[in-house]
């Protein structure tokens, strides 16, 4: 009897730890200590070797960059899409401050970085390395302050970190696409015409969007745009309603929420801690404390730690000035400083970016230690702020 209370106990601490939206970035956090042990320590040649084996046509490295993250793409898509049609950035009033912010903190973060790096023809094409905020690990450590953080201000970031994502795969079909495949670029038009004729015409099955979604990834790898981006292409076509024309479907029916509901734990506790530990793994040796001031490093941590931080409190500064927005609800400018602190995180995308930004590993590990400094520092003021501010009940706006 006693073992079957314990097995229980420990379930329902599972179940709520992987119900916690806190607990994805933790194992982020931890995964990533991982990958820098590993290679920093004995297996460190068993650790690089395993990444760089090949199944079929790619190394399991890029299995994990190039089609596991294509469904981390899906999940953004998916939220962008609900978000925008059926949440918290649904009409232009509640889009203007969290779009804004996020507008301001990628333009600051890219300035600072072409400060240090604007010179170098080689390293300038890594500007958009410090603009993206690490949805996973912000709202992770802003769920550890529970209510001592107004629910508005987890809703502002989690709105401004969706607008940040968006951003990102602008930025990445736009800037970091090689040359182009034509032909295969036309084959993945039509499946895309096809995605939209089966979202028209009613299908509200997943199984046919998921098959052709397949073959999109494959044609858009050839094509040579990024193939993670076919999972945001195919997350626009899934239906969020029932039958169209209907209400809003519930969240058990409509198949966009079936789908995001089915992928959030794989992809949380999954896919991304693969991602995390696949890429943060930077051998220190034979690196001195003079990379620190490498303007590469320089560049991405000053951008995610005093650019995403001008860039978005400085925009809210403005709004509310010009009084075209409020504060979110309950919330008071040290807990929104500690939040725009938070947006400094920039540890999943930015990882991405840098892998396409260059292709030197010295250039793409002085990369990963500026978004590793950068993010640590971002997040430890924005808990010392939250912490020092979060005891006091928020002035209502």
């Amino acid at each position: 009897m006693s073992s079957i209370i314990a097995k229980g106990r420990i379930q329902s601490t599972l179940r709520h730890f992987l119900d916690n939206e806190a607990s994805g970035g933790i194992v982020l956090m931890v995964v990533a200590t991982l990958a820098i042990a590993a290679a920093n320590s004995p297996l460190a040649e068993t650790y690089f070797h395993v990444l760089h084996i090949y199944l079929g046509p790619l190394s399991i490295q890029h299995w994990i960059n190039d089609a596991l993250m294509a469904v981390f793409f899906l999940l953004v898509g998916l939220e962008i899409k609900r978000e925008m049609l059926d949440g918290q950035l649904s009409s232009w009033s509640r889009r203007i401050l969290p779009g804004a912010a996020a507008a301001g903190g990628m333009a600051f973060p890219a300035l600072f970085y072409l400060y240090f790096n604007g010179a170098d023809p080689a390293a300038i094409h890594g500007w958009a390395i410090p603009t993206a905020t690490d949805i996973a690990f912000a709202l992770g450590v802003l769920s550890l302050f529970g209510n001592r953080v107004p629910a508005s201000l987890k809703i502002f970031l989690a709105a401004l970190a969706i607008i940040d994502d968006l951003g990102a795969v602008v930025v990445i079909a736009l800037f970091y696409t090689d040359a182009l495949n034509l032909l295969a670029l036309a084959v993945a038009a039509i499946v895309i015409g096809n995605l939209i004729i089966f979202n028209r015409s009613g299908v509200r099955q997943l199984w046919p969007y998921l098959v052709l979604g397949a073959v999109l990834w494959v044609l858009v790898f050839a094509s040579g745009i990024h193939a993670t981006l076919a999972g945001v292409i195919l997350a626009l076509t899934i239906p969020l309603k029932l039958t169209p024309g209907a209400p809003e479907a519930t969240h058990a029916e409509s198949p966009l929420h079936k789908l995001e509901h089915h992928l959030q734990k794989p992809v949380a506790f999954l896919i991304v801690p693969l991602f995390g530990f696949a890429n943060a793994g930077v051998s220190f040796a034979g690196v001195s404390l003079s990379v620190l001031a490498e303007p590469l490093t320089l560049g991405v941590a000053t951008g995610l730690v005093l650019g995403k931080f001008i860039g978005v409190l400085g925009t809210v500064a403005v709004l509310t000035k010009l009084r075209l927005a409020k504060l979110p609800a309950q919330a008071s400018w040290g807990q929104m400083t500690g939040v725009a602190l938070l947006c400094g995180i920039g540890f999943t995308m930015s990882l991405f970016i840098a892998l396409l930004a260059f292709d030197d590993p010295a250039m793409q590990d002085h990369a990963k230690i500026g978004i590793l400094l950068g993010s640590v520092v971002s997040g430890l003021l924005g808990a010392i702020f939250l912490m020092v501010f979060g005891r006091r009940k928020g002035r209502p706006v």
